[in-house]
């Protein structure tokens, strides 16, 4: 079955060219409400804690994780090893045992196809219309009768129990799970519609769900731990939202760039770089490592001292400084080769450290989501910045 919007196929970027995706391997899966709405679940944050926070589920959210349980019923090549519903998204981690006939891609069509079945069948019910605007003076019936099957005024819960009747009688009410099982091949709600107005119903999952292959050691358990830790990651975003706040027009030595996490080290008094030369690493490789050893201690000897270092912290051990800096918690200012998209939040322990203002991450340059790998013209451009910034040293 072709995808939806055949000029968009293009827009399919997970597949490797030359590759068919179709052997052993473990994917990062993503499906998100294109409207960003929190039709999934609510997140709660009991005692104002992030760790304590969870997402209560919308029977929308409910009934399209019961689709995702059906999978290997599909695929039994494909097993779930883990999985966070997100108000508005859904992260899935899918192991493929063994070697697929039709691969990947085809399995997360069929499961993409499913979840938009499901959000036709929640249109159907709270009148939505295509674009995801509301139709406020109309109301759903049951087929043969006069009885509105939700109101368009309704919480946006999809309810089991039975409306109301004009007459003062009850009639029941369509549920989400009767008109919509996403699991299955039917689709009692398109034949009761018709082929052409259920296709003007609105699916919510218009975006193509974004997948992404781990080849490296270690890459799967750090992506569960990301799975696992999203409720409280957007709770603590939400507590904080200061922090995680795109800021655009960061103006520094006539330069401009957008940010996220705590502007306030932009006051700071001493900067100085991180930048490990090539010189040093040649030298460290032919037995002399000491001038290595001092300059990359000297690095951590200053922000104890409170330097805040500067650097886009490209290479390896550049990288380690940077571990360092995160695991005795020292502030400091990161620059990335690309802009923030919409969403944007850092990872893993590079997020809890923008969550408590020790972090303060700038790009120069807009995001640019076919972006992959920093060239060397990239990288010859970031460090020039941090030299820039260091230079602020005693001028504020």
């Amino acid at each position: 079955m072709p995808i939806e919007g055949t000029a968009k196929q293009g827009q399919w970027q997970w597949q490797e060219p030359g590759s068919a995706w179709k052997g052993v391997g473990i994917y990062h899966v993503t499906l998100t409400v294109t409207s960003r709405e929190p039709l999934l679940g609510a997140l709660v944050i009991p005692e104002n804690d992030p760790c304590k926070a969870y997402v209560e589920r919308t029977e929308l959210g409910r009934l399209l994780l019961e689709c995702q349980r059906s999978i290997p019923v599909f695929h039994p090549e494909i097993q779930i090893l883990q999985y966070s519903l997100m108000p508005d998204h859904l992260h899935s981690i899918w192991y493929v045992r063994r070697p697929m006939e039709k691969g990947i891609r085809y399995a997360v069509q069929a499961f993409w196809r499913a979840a938009k079945k499901l959000g036709r069948g929640y249109s159907f019910l709270h009148s939505r219309l295509p674009g995801g605007e509301t139709d406020e003076n109309s109301s759903r019936t049951m087929p043969g009768t006069a009885a509105p099957l939700i109101a368009a005024t309704a919480t946006p819960m999809i309810a089991a129990t039975a409306v109301p009747s004009m007459t003062g009688t009850a009639a029941p009410t369509l549920a989400l799970s009767s008109i919509a099982p996403a699991d299955s091949r039917e689709n009692p709600l398109r034949e009761m519609l018709g082929g052409e107005a259920y296709c003007r119903l609105a699916p919510l999952f218009t975006e193509m769900p974004f997948i992404r292959p781990m080849s490296r050691r270690g890459q799967l358990q750090t992506m569960i731990r990301y799975v696992q830790l999203n409720p409280q990651r957007l709770a603590t975003k939400r507590l904080m939202p200061g922090f995680f706040r795109v800021q655009e027009d960061i103006v520094i030595a006539n330069r401009t760039y957008s940010g996220v996490g705590n502007a306030a080290l932009l006051q700071a008094e001493r900067y100085a770089t991180v930048h490990v030369r090539r010189k040093m690493v040649d030298a460290a490789e032919h037995g002399d490592t000491q001038p290595l050893r001092d300059y990359m201690n000297g690095c951590v000897l200053a922000a104890r001292q409170g330097t805040v270092m500067v650097s886009p912290f490209i290479s390896t051990k550049e990288k380690a400084v940077m571990t360092v800096l995160l695991d005795e918690q020292h502030p400091f200012i990161f620059l990335a080769d690309n802009g923030f998209r919409d969403y944007y939040k850092p990872s893993g322990v590079l997020f809890e450290a923008v969550a408590a203002g020790r972090v303060l991450i700038l790009s120069p340059w807009a995001y640019d989501a076919g972006k992959r790998h920093i060239s060397r013209a990239d990288c010859v451009a970031l460090n020039a910045m941090a030299e820039e910034i260091a230079a602020l040293s005693g001028t504020q």
